[in-house]
């Protein structure tokens, strides 16, 4: 059995590119194929939403924490840069689970 990088297993654990495949190229019959693929596994960007939340509200928690502790010192930055970095791929899962449940196929 082939063994994984631990950085590829990181990469696959929070980005969920590499589970789906592109609906938009080939001929019809493969991009509908694609699209229903997709929509079959709809429900893992659920699993993804919810690891990126308890990184969210952690980078939060820590900013904050951090920010009262140094009294609003340089070191909270950090925290919250994260925090606006998981909350744009927060936005990414919610619209492409959306798109993947209410949108028709090609």
């Amino acid at each position: 059995m082939k063994r994984e990088s631990s950085s590829s297993l990181l990469y696959r654990y929070f980005f969920f590119s590499w589970l789906y495949r592109d609906a938009g190229c080939g001929s019809r019959i493969e991009r509908c194929a694609a699209w229903r693929y997709n929509q079959a596994h709809a429900g893992w960007l659920l699993t993804y939403l919810k690891r990126w939340l308890v990184v969210d509200c952690s980078a939060f928690a820590a900013g904050c924490l951090s920010s009262l502790a140094f009294q609003g010192h340089w070191i909270c930055v950090p925290f919250f840069v994260l925090f606006s970095l998981a909350m744009s791929v927060i936005t990414v899962i919610v619209v492409a689970w959306l798109g993947l449940r209410l949108l028709p196929g090609p």
